[in-house]
């Protein structure tokens, strides 16, 4: 007898239809998977006997074929392995009610006793099943909520493969589908966080560049001596920034979902993402790829920010592979038969020590670096990268006046607050344009004339550009920040004030900066 179960696969970040077939033959023996199975699916087989032997089911004798259609794809994973199971049952008549099957996408991972394991990738199955008009979703118990935020599905977690088997015999009856008031979670915990901005004392002039850099949505390096907090001020960045929208959120949650990173029971990321990756990591684990493409750590950190600590440590061929999905905001995975878009909408945020003992410019400590030491780090950075980033901002200790103070600072929701505003005005600014949404994006042509300055900004950019030996590239960079800048005042025009704030996070553009 030939069964037919639907299931799903996810490539990227989307999910695309899979037919299980199952044919019972007559003669032959030992089952077979086909369909371009990898080692994972083709192991299913020895799950799936173990769990319907020790279930009290009967392993068929003769030979049964399992397709995976369409066969000209590759599948992966362990996902498969309940849609088989309930195949080969179905197909040797030991589940009767198999019209009920072809109306259900099914997915899960399978023990050897029945127990079903939590797969990768539920919410984009579940918006595949949707799109395709079934009439339900069953997933493992684990990934029940985060597949029902899709509304207009009926979703079903199951915990044992009995439960699923005496669904379909007892007329669909016996489980209850999820019910998840998708908006009301997402918007109650928006505003959750551990950390603040009011914890950090001092370093003010920090704070306002940070508060620059969300406001604008640029790229921002930290530059100071061990212990002046620049980890500590990074990590509340994503406090401060404009809350989710629930499209972002959506693509943030699949991504989070096809990697295997949400947690159990989790539903939509209410929270801009801050991925920390070590500085040993590989070009692939930060930008994504794999047999089967797999997104990075710059993906993970879509529509948040990614957080670079020391970043001269890490390999220049990995921060090179960077340059291309900062500019695009995208990362492409090509391999012989497929390639996969993954977004990569991020914020970079990197910190470093002035030279490689970490006290150069340092106001009590002396550098004990030989010369020429403090370019040959700063080298390890290339320009085309550092001309991506739009402030520079030197990070100095806090003394002990500052630190022992009982003073209340400014805390990130009234910083937040501002931060929404001035993203306000970007949006209206930029609606005429849908990849834009923030003045880091603008382009060369569009800053010629949103980034108009008077005579007297001209004089003072022109002046700072002499007298401090700003390189070219730091021209361009100025501008924009000074639009933001101005934004979050509310001030229509670049002022002169607006010009100089902006003209002092181009440190490292000095070509003295480094002695």
């Amino acid at each position: 007898m030939l069964v037919k179960i639907n299931g799903s696969a996810v490539y990227g970040v989307d999910a695309i239809p899979i037919t299980v077939e199952v044919n019972w033959m007559n003669s032959g023996k030992d089952p077979s998977i086909v369909g371009l199975p990898d080692n994972a699916v083709k192991e299913s087989l020895q799950r799936v006997e173990s769990t319907i032997k020790t279930n009290g089911y009967a392993m068929p004798r003769t030979k049964v074929v399992v397709n995976l259609a369409p066969a000209d794809i590759k599948k992966s994973g362990t996902a498969f392995d309940l849609p088989i199971a309930l195949g080969i049952l179905a197909a040797s008549e030991q589940i009767s009610n198999t019209e009920s099957l072809s109306q259900y996408v099914i997915m899960g991972e399978l023990s050897l006793d029945g127990a079903i394991r939590p797969i990768k990738g539920a919410l984009p199955i579940a918006i595949q099943a949707r799109k395709q008009a079934f009439k339900g979703l069953i997933v493992p118990k684990v990934n029940a909520r985060e597949a029902g935020m899709v509304n207009n599905l009926q979703v079903y977690g199951v915990q044992h493969i009995k439960e699923v088997i005496n669904f379909f015999e007892n007329g669909e009856k016996g489980l209850e589908s999820i019910a998840i008031n998708t908006r009301d979670e997402f918007f109650t915990s928006q505003y959750e966080f551990d950390i603040d901005f009011a914890d950090v004392k001092g370093q003010e002039n920090i704070k306002r560049a940070l508060e620059i850099a969300a406001a604008g949505g640029h790229n921002a390096i930290l530059i100071g001596p061990p212990g002046a907090g620049k980890t500590m001020l990074a990590k509340r960045l994503p406090t401060i920034l404009p809350p989710l929208t629930l499209h972002e959120a959506l693509e943030t949650t699949k991504i989070h979902s096809v990697a295997g990173k949400l947690p159990e029971n989790a539903t939509l990321i209410s929270r801009r993402p801050f991925r920390n990756p070590h500085h040993t990591i590989s070009d692939v684990a930060l930008v994504g790829g794999g047999t089967l493409p797999q997104p990075g750590e710059i993906s993970l950190a879509h529509n948040g920010v990614l957080f670079l600590d020391e970043l001269p440590e890490f390999k220049r061929t990995v921060l090179e592979v960077m340059r291309q999905p900062m500019e695009e905001r995208k990362v492409t995975i090509s391999r012989a038969k497929v390639a996969v878009d993954f977004p990569a909408n991020f914020m970079l945020i990197a910190s470093m020590n002035p030279c490689p003992c970490g006290f150069y410019n340092h106001p009590e400590r002396k550098c004990t670096c030989p010369p020429g030491a403090v370019q040959k780090y700063l080298n390890k950075i290339s320009g085309p990268l550092l001309d991506r980033i739009d402030l520079h901002v030197e990070v100095t200790p806090v003394p002990f006046s500052e630190l022992s103070t009982f003073r209340k600072d400014e805390s990130s929701a009234m910083i937040r607050e501002r931060v929404i505003n001035a993203r306000a005005v970007q949006s209206e600014r930029y609606k005429a344009f849908p990849s834009i949404y923030a003045n880091a994006q603008m382009t060369s042509k569009m800053l010629r004339e949103i980034c108009a300055i008077d005579n007297v900004g001209q004089m003072l950019l022109k002046s700072a550009m002499e007298k401090l030996n700003l390189s070219a590239r730091a021209y361009d960079r100025i501008l924009k920040v000074s639009r933001t800048i101005a934004d979050l005042e509310g001030s229509e025009k670049i002022k002169p004030e607006h010009l100089a704030e902006a003209i002092q996070f181009r440190s490292l553009d000095r070509e003295n900066w480094a002695g």
